[in-house]
């Protein structure tokens, strides 16, 4: 499986960015994408993710109303539209994938259990 994402760049305070993940060689019928976050001396953290069985999203409660993760399986990629971005908002984001022959009824927010990660892209919110 590779991951690829895109779309990172230096925006004010309040603005917008759009972030992609193009992705390809799923084996298996089932698969979760994620967008994980990593700040300078923190921890990395769980943003986002979208299963593959239902299209269902989840968000972290710091991120919930403000960004929106999307799928297009035609162009097999996973988007995510952050919209009213604070300074904290400011990391290197990650996607990453778990893919499973079973369905995946519970979407992990853990780091470690996610098998395929992407290059990081930088986001910065700065004025």
């Amino acid at each position: 499986v590779q991951l690829q994402a895109s779309g990172g760049g230096l925006v004010r305070p309040g603005g917008s960015l759009s972030l992609s993940c193009a992705y390809s060689g799923f084996t298996k019928a089932y698969y979760v994408i994620g967008w994980f976050r990593q700040a300078p001396g923190k921890e990395r953290e769980w943003v986002s993710s979208i299963n593959s069985r239902d299209g269902s999203s989840y968000y972290a409660d710091s991120v919930k109303g403000r960004f929106t993760i999307s799928r297009d399986n035609a162009k097999n990629t996973v988007s995510l539209q952050m919209n009213s971005l604070k300074p904290e908002d400011t990391a290197v984001y990650y996607c990453a994938a778990i893919e499973s022959v079973f369905i995946i009824m519970m979407v992990s927010t853990t780091p470690s259990e996610y098998q395929y990660w992407g290059q990081g892209t930088q986001v910065t919110v700065s004025s």
